[in-house]
């Protein structure tokens, strides 16, 4: 990683652990991953993705609102792989008995990747194509599969249904960030 990039990051971690937001509402972007089921994520990703390519061609997409706070490009890139990463995650549970899944570490990746350099106009292709790949993929999973489990790194147990639950509210909460106003 880059000192210099690290040193002008000054964004704080996340270290929340999120896992609760399958069993109630977010108190911050309102989404209530809790009310949903399997069936239900497969739509409300590809209504999300088609959100992203606007986001990704505002004039002002590579400018942070504050110095704390990621910019449309930085969450963009961070969506896209998200997505990347619950496709493997996805996969490794339907493949594999009670898979354990490596931690991921987004900030370190936004880092290494440079997110804030990319090229909107790729992130935006790539979030879209993996998106609905991905959508496509969750479709198709049969309800007898929805109960298959696997195990975070942290050791938080998740079934397909709820790692897809878990896994759309971070979409959806990443829209929020990107179209709250400001205060």
């Amino acid at each position: 990683m880059n000192s210099a990039y690290a040193a002008a990051m000054t964004i704080s971690p996340d270290t929340k652990n999120w896992t609760w937001v399958t069993e109630r509402a977010c108190p911050e972007c309102g989404f209530d991953a809790s009310a949903i089921t399997l069936d239900d994520v497969p739509g409300l990703l590809r209504d999300a993705v088609a959100l992203w390519p606007a986001i990704l061609e505002r004039d002002d997409v590579a400018t942070r609102p504050d110095p704390h706070t990621w910019s449309a490009l930085e969450y963009g890139a961070h969506v896209r792989d998200v997505i990347d990463v619950f496709t493997e995650r996805f996969a490794r549970t339907l493949d594999e008995d009670d898979p354990l899944l490596e931690n991921w570490d987004q900030d370190a990746t936004a880092a290494a990747s440079r997110y804030d350099e990319q090229d909107p106009r790729a992130v935006s292709a790539q979030l879209v194509t993996s998106g609905e790949a991905l959508a496509t993929t969750l479709a198709a999973i049969p309800q007898s599969q929805a109960g298959r489990t696997c195990l975070r790194s942290d050791g938080s147990r998740f079934t397909v249904d709820s790692l897809a639950r878990y896994f759309i509210h971070d979409v959806v909460h990443h829209l929020w960030d990107v179209s709250r106003p400001l205060p």
